[in-house]
């Protein structure tokens, strides 16, 4: 989950990690077959590194929106309006399912913060509870601006929609919105979840060379067992295919593989959980039809996760059992600061280090060349991490 949806790797540029934790972009060569070049991705790496962050500023309480007044905030109707709603409605919604489903007493522990250019966001942070080792749940809406070279790089347009050769492109707004949550339960035969989901604009005028107007959305849901339940992980898959197919068919498939091809941990050559759905950069539909898709993406997450918690969270379990979740507990410590792109533009950054490193659990486990036996239920999650297969 890193920092927020600005720490999620996207194509584009988002110049800060802001604490909404959004996570996930693909790298730019996950789609081509192995070994071929992606020099486009290293130099979207270095002008990323380039760019400046504005520090946030703490606020006793939530405002009634981060969006600007500037025709497309309140009462405009506009998709950043709505988006902003939508994701500040889930947190709510989300934070309150957990609350309940930790049954403990426990709260989440709320931060609000504002950046000086626009926008802010809210981390709320449950730690120690009788269900849930750490969950975190964040919005962010995020203002900035981003160097032309960093918008093409990233897009793709020079030669297309870029500036034409001896003109001199201006910098290229930008506005971001999103959600991410990471949620760590502590028995081990209940699964760890993923979600975040995500708005981006560039807003430059029309005329302004190398500064197309655009809009995407991303996000996805992914799930991290450490012990395959199948009855567990198909009611997962189904909610997830059912969110899908309510708008094109051909999503669930292709965002599924997307899932798997992202969370990859190169080094370990084993996925990060049993997937779920990924996407980014979607703009090639309707804008509403979008809007409303991850509108149901978003609020399928607790029909999709809460169902399982409340069958796994008072399962008998061994010190053994919690042992191997702890290991599987490090792969995800791993993939998070080793390949997610979001949560290492962050630290390179100096992003809202708190919200960037929310996704970590408080615990987790590296044990030398540890090798679950084959046949054992724990080798068969690991062959399930290495070779992802069809659940539904």
């Amino acid at each position: 989950m890193a920092s927020s949806l600005l720490s999620t790797p996207s194509r584009t540029l988002a110049p800060a990690p802001a604490p909404a934790g959004l996570r996930g972009r693909a790298p730019a060569q996950a789609h081509l077959p192995r070994g071929c070049p992606a020099p486009r991705r290293s130099r979207a790496l270095r002008v990323r590194a380039s760019v400046a962050i504005e520090k946030e500023t703490p606020e006793s309480e939530p405002p009634p929106t981060f969006l600007r007044e500037d025709g497309r905030g309140a009462g405009s109707g506009s998709v950043r309006e709505r988006f902003e709603a939508m994701i500040r409605r889930v947190q709510g919604e989300v934070c309150a399912a957990l609350e309940e489903a930790d049954g403990s007493g426990a709260r989440f522990v709320e931060d609000v913060w504002s950046r000086p250019g626009g926008g802010g966001g809210i981390s709320r942070v449950l730690e120690d509870g009788r269900v849930f080792e750490k969950a975190g749940v964040n919005v962010s809406v995020v203002y900035g601006v981003m160097p032309p070279d960093a918008y093409r790089a990233a897009k793709g347009v020079a030669g297309k929609n870029g500036a034409a050769e001896g003109d001199k492109a201006g910098p290229v707004p930008f506005f971001a919105a999103g959600i991410s949550s990471v949620l760590h339960p502590k028995n081990p035969f209940a699964p760890t979840l993923h979600f975040n989901y995500r708005y981006f604009e560039t807003d430059a005028p029309k005329d302004a060379p190398g500064a197309p107007r655009q809009w995407w959305f991303g996000g996805g849901t992914d799930l991290t067992p450490s012990y395959i339940i199948e009855e567990d992980v198909k009611h997962f898959h189904s909610v997830q295919k059912q969110a899908c197919d309510k708008f094109d068919p051909s999503f669930h498939p292709r965002f599924k593989k997307w899932c798997d091809d992202y969370f990859y941990i190169k080094h370990r050559n084993e996925r990060r959980g049993l997937g779920g759905i990924f996407f980014d950069d979607l703009n090639d539909y309707d804008q509403e039809m979008l809007l409303n898709f991850a509108t149901e993406c978003a609020d399928s997450v607790l029909p999709a996760y809460i169902p399982i918690i409340e069958r796994r969270k008072d399962t008998p379990f061994t010190e053994e059992h919690k042992a191997w979740q702890q290991l599987r507990r490090g792969r995800y410590v791993e993939f998070n600061l080793v390949y997610d792109r979001g949560t290492t533009f962050g630290l390179k950054t100096g992003g809202r280090i708190e919200s960037i490193l929310v996704s970590l659990p408080l615990t987790a486990r590296w044990q030398y060349d540890h090798k679950p036996e084959e046949g054992t239920e724990e080798w068969k999650l690991l062959d399930a991490c290495i070779n992802p297969k069809d659940w539904i």
